[in-house]
């Protein structure tokens, strides 16, 4: 079953040095599940003050300057698995190293028919 783990944090939770760590860290994660066979993909996003946000309304588009909602905590990466159950999906959500300083959601995908 895929899953998509979103890892959220407030990106001042962070040091230059931590940053880094984390980001070791997390590949080394990634290359083990990647020789499993167990991860489609995996990312981190850069920072939150980059993005732009889309709606649009009466079939007119509005573009504004920052995340969709304001929060302490932004979205800074995702993962993508194909495992065999949710269990497993939280077990690596709880390995990766922002689950310590912020949170991992674990969503399942939904299949869309061909």
């Amino acid at each position: 079953m895929k899953y998509m783990l979103l890892v959220y944090g407030a990106e001042t939770s962070w040091t230059p040095e931590s940053r880094e760590d984390c980001m070791r860290k997390s590949m080394t994660i990634c290359d083990e599940l990647e020789k499993e066979g167990k991860l489609i993909a995996s990312s981190p996003l850069m920072s939150v003050s980059t993005s732009k946000t889309v709606r649009v309304r009466d079939g007119k588009q509005l573009v504004t300057t920052g995340p969709f909602a304001e929060t302490t905590e932004q979205l800074g990466g995702y993962y993508i698995l194909d495992v065999e159950n949710e269990a497993e999906a939280l077990a690596i959500a709880a390995r990766i190293p922002p689950a310590s300083v912020g949170s991992v959601e674990v969503r399942p995908l939904e299949s869309l028919p061909l």
